[in-house]
């Protein structure tokens, strides 16, 4: 008995998470290839017999590939070629090293699906060209390819391009082996007919009108002569592109307010490298209150609202019908503003029963108006349950021409409105009649009963004349 309790319970589950490590071990080593070593998430290669002639894989049935963050080959002498489908199973890959082996040659789209990649070393192998595709998505903090027999030609001179604009935390000796088998500097390399080339943006003015359309038009030009394509981005208007050679177009309809202030971006590429010209886009378009809630109380009370417009719309807040004049006790808040959308809220300082009613907020600009109303219950009637009452003050707020509060310029003081602080004032009189009525019931009610013992005083034996003449009686003796 004493041995099944043994092997039960914390002793057990030590047993089987040692187990199932050692398993894991097992089914990693199965799966990585000969003459590599493989982790968790890393693979090295460098045992140069038998070696390696395909680029290392592990297989998915046996092993988590997307796990894996740094892959390193050395002394690979047979492994020349990095196919598009061999690293594509290593999205989370952040390193790459191939260093003194044979590599030749890399397929156009081998890193496609390596977003991660952030350090690639490429030092001593046998490569003679390298188109910058491969690299144009990597945002590379590192890339090393010293030590190659790279051809000279204008299929290289991105390379020295990116040499000269993003230069890396070591300068890199690159040759480069002219016709003649001679060892070129890449740093003094000159090649005819080659440079990179320019994008130029014919825009007419970008603020437009919500719904109306616009054409794009872009010249590019270069030797070799670049190709030229448009970056809209997320752009959610409808769009279509024409382009002839060296010319372009794109065409917008019905431009949709949400595409103001993105970018749109012309772009010419060639061999060695590229150029863009770019524009923001204004869409100009009627507010639109997308957000208007009952108060919520914080610090402050609040009543939230969202607000979209471009020009930025002047904000008016009613209140039971009547303008609101703003004060320091009510007033509009802007809190997060992000290019046409308005966060905010209007912010009362300690409201009383006497807030309660209709508050509507109004938005205008040049190009239209939207308006909300929403009922605010902030506290019950004195004596009343704190329950909303249907039945609000006639209160009325003169309107003493205030203007529209506009959102550049959140709080409007030029009038002191009946506010809160009136309100306040209003409360205290109320107490002050309710205490007057309070004492005024008291001292009549004492006088009642004052009057009553008087009453009762003379019927009795023990009322007060007995009581005078019993003392002016002399005692005998």
């Amino acid at each position: 008995m004493s041995s099944w309790t043994r092997w039960h319970g914390p002793a057990m589950a030590r047993l089987w998470g040692f187990c199932w490590l050692i398993v894991g071990f097992w089914r990693a080593a199965l799966a990585c290839p000969t003459s590599c070593k493989c982790s968790a998430s890393r693979i090295w290669c460098s045992d140069p017999s038998p070696g390696i002639v395909a680029f290392p894989r592990l297989e998915s049935s046996s092993a988590d590939p997307e796990n894996i963050t740094e892959i390193y080959i050395a002394n690979q002498k047979r492994l020349e070629i990095i196919n598009e489908d061999d690293i594509e199973a290593y999205v989370g890959l952040k390193n790459l090293t191939i260093v003194d082996s044979g590599l030749k040659f890399v397929a156009h789209k081998a890193f496609l699906k390596n977003s991660n990649l952030q350090h690639i070393n490429f030092t001593r192998n046998k490569l003679t060209v390298l188109s910058r595709k491969h690299f144009r998505h990597l945002d590379l903090s590192e890339l090393i390819l010293v030590g190659n027999p790279f051809t000279c030609s204008c299929d290289i001179m991105w390379i020295k391009t990116l040499q000269e604009t993003k230069p890396g935390p070591e300068t890199q000796d690159l040759y480069c082996l002219d016709e003649n088998s001679k060892n070129i500097s890449l740093a003094n390399l000159q090649i005819p007919h080659c440079g990179l080339p320019s994008a130029n943006l014919a825009a007419p003015n970008l603020t437009v009108e919500e719904g109306k359309s616009i054409t794009l038009t872009c010249s590019v030009a270069g030797d070799p002569v670049p190709n030229l394509y448009w970056d809209v981005g997320n752009l959610v208007s409808k769009h279509m592109n024409e382009t002839s050679h060296t010319q372009g177009s794109l065409r917008i309809t019905n431009i949709s307010s949400d595409d103001s202030g993105k970018q749109i971006s012309c772009v010419a590429e060639n061999l060695v490298g590229e150029d863009q010209d770019s524009v923001n886009l204004t869409v100009h378009f009627a507010p639109t209150i997308t957000f208007l809630e009952s108060p919520t109380s914080d610090h402050h009370w609040c009543i939230p609202f969202t607000v979209k417009g471009n020009p930025k719309p002047a904000l008016q807040w009613f209140y039971n019908g009547a303008i609101l004049n703003e004060s320091k006790y009510i007033c509009t808040k802007i809190h997060v503003t992000n290019h046409t959308e308005y966060h905010g809220c209007l912010q009362l300082d300690n409201p009383t029963h006497m807030n309660n009613g209709d508050y509507k907020l109004v938005a205008k600009n040049e190009y239209g108006k939207d308006e909300k109303q929403i009922s605010a219950h902030f506290m019950g009637w004195p004596g009343i349950d704190d329950g909303a009452n249907p039945n609000y003050p006639d209160v009325i707020y003169e309107d003493y021409g205030t203007a529209a509060n506009d959102i550049g310029d959140t709080t409007n003081r030029s009038n002191e409105i009946p506010s809160t602080d009136v309100a306040d004032k209003t409360g205290r009189e109320h107490l002050s009649v309710y205490a007057v009525v309070v004492i005024a019931s008291v001292v009549g009610f004492c006088l009642l009963v004052m009057l009553f013992l008087l009453k009762l005083a003379r019927h009795s034996k023990f009322g007060m004349k007995g009581f005078v003449l019993f003392h002016k009686i002399p005692l005998d003796g």
